[in-house]
């Protein structure tokens, strides 16, 4: 499932934060943090995570996305690594990959499985040509490219890629989420039923109907989830 998160971040705290970043001596090359498959298709730049702008920023940004309803819903957090921060230009671009599987707390050092992949832009489309994150998945080829503070939420299995920057800045936060439900399917059936409980509960309020909905959801949590 993909879905588009409109406002994680407002326009005034994206404006903070690229104020930081435009200005910041932490960036380096992004192959660092790449595998040895990954390091002959990966050309952008990175901040840091030991850097002390990274500390600042990412908290903020991991807060921002705890508090969106609807990211709680489609992937049903169970553990969230801090996100990290990239920079394309020079047509710098990523290409197809699958992220890996297991990813480890900067913090903690745990292990986190990688369920959902999080992609928040902090560069507005007009800022840059170019830059597309492109998920392939059963139902085709999906380009994104979304206003600074949207954030598009998709499998983390999915093949994807970063087409080339030809011109200006493509900048981003990107994350991921080890999910209570680990299979992409059934994440999606019980995204589907929470909003149309949610729906429910506006038009009708708690009605018979609406409860005994609401009884199937935690029932199915329970047997899908793990915990």
């Amino acid at each position: 499932m993909m879905l588009h998160i409109p406002d994680v971040l407002t326009k005034q705290q994206v404006l903070d934060i690229r104020h930081r970043l435009d200005h910041s001596t932490a960036w380096i090359d992004g192959k660092k943090s790449a595998g040895s498959q990954a390091q002959s298709i990966k050309n952008n730049l990175q901040i840091d995570v030991h850097s002390e702008i990274y500390q600042q920023i990412a908290p903020f940004i991991l807060t921002a996305l705890k508090q969106q309803a609807m990211v709680q819903s489609a992937a049903l957090p169970r553990h969230c690594l801090m996100p990290m921060l990239n920079c394309y230009q020079d047509s710098g671009n990523y290409g197809n990959h699958v992220d890996n599987a297991v990813q480890y707390s900067s913090e903690t050092g745990q292990p986190i499985r990688t369920d959902v992949s999080i992609t928040v832009f902090l560069s507005e489309p007009e800022e840059y040509e170019g830059g597309e994150l492109v998920v392939e998945d059963n139902y085709g080829t999906h380009e994104v490219k979304l206003n600074a503070g949207d954030a598009i939420l998709y499998p983390a299995t999915s093949l994807h890629r970063v087409e080339p920057v030809t011109a200006g800045k493509r900048i981003a936060a990107f994350t991921w989420i080890q999910s209570m439900v680990k299979d992409d399917w059934q994440r999606s059936m019980l995204f589907n039923l929470d909003m149309t409980i949610m729906q429910l509960r506006q038009k009708y309020g708690d009605s018979e109907e609406t409860i005994h909905l609401t009884s199937h959801y935690h029932n199915l949590l329970r047997q899908w989830g793990d915990l």
